[in-house]
């Protein structure tokens, strides 16, 4: 794997890792929601997994095509801190319909705990098909800030983590 892909990847499996340390002893308030149209903490996680699920399809799909997609630029360069920066703050955003539609409820943590581990293996094999010459290469589509690279793919991942963390954290409070 590339380098600087394994590093990223390591980085969002240590997140990953964190987080679900951090909620395994949850289980009196795992679906417990705060209030109407708030989301409870399996809700939130199945909510990260659902979009990193449906983001490692569609990276399966295009990684056909990696050869003919075109290289990044400052143009995604710019993308990507203007999406970082709506991650950071604490801004409320309205899930795509597609995430939506595509999480999965799960009868408990370890259920989750499962496919996601199962939706992480099935990105690393993917990382492991890209080479080096195209790391830049365009594969990824977010759903408001358009095409990135790989890259960018997993740094916005990390950062959809970071985002619903502090829901995480408040609601194990």
């Amino acid at each position: 794997m590339n380098t600087q892909l394994q590093q990223l990847f390591n980085s969002l499996e240590a997140q990953r890792q964190q987080l679900l340390d951090r909620v395994k002893n949850t289980t009196d308030s795992f679906n417990r929601s705060p209030g109407n149209n708030k989301w409870s903490v399996h809700q939130i996680l199945a909510h990260l997994v659902g979009a990193e699920k449906l983001s490692v399809q569609y990276l399966t799909k295009k990684i056909q095509g990696i050869d003919e997609a075109e290289d990044s630029g400052w143009v995604e360069s710019l993308k990507m801190i203007v999406l970082k920066a709506s991650q950071r703050l604490p801004l409320k955003f309205t899930a795509p319909k597609p995430v939506v539609a595509s999480t999965a409820s799960y009868e408990s943590l370890e259920a989750l705990t499962a496919d996601w581990d199962n939706v992480r293996e099935e990105l690393k094999k993917l990382l492991e098909q890209v080479k080096n010459d195209q790391v830049k290469r365009k594969i990824f589509k977010h759903v408001l800030v358009g095409k990135l690279n790989i890259q960018q793919a997993l740094q916005f991942l990390s950062e959809h983590i970071a985002h619903h963390l502090p829901q995480v954290n408040r609601l194990l409070k």
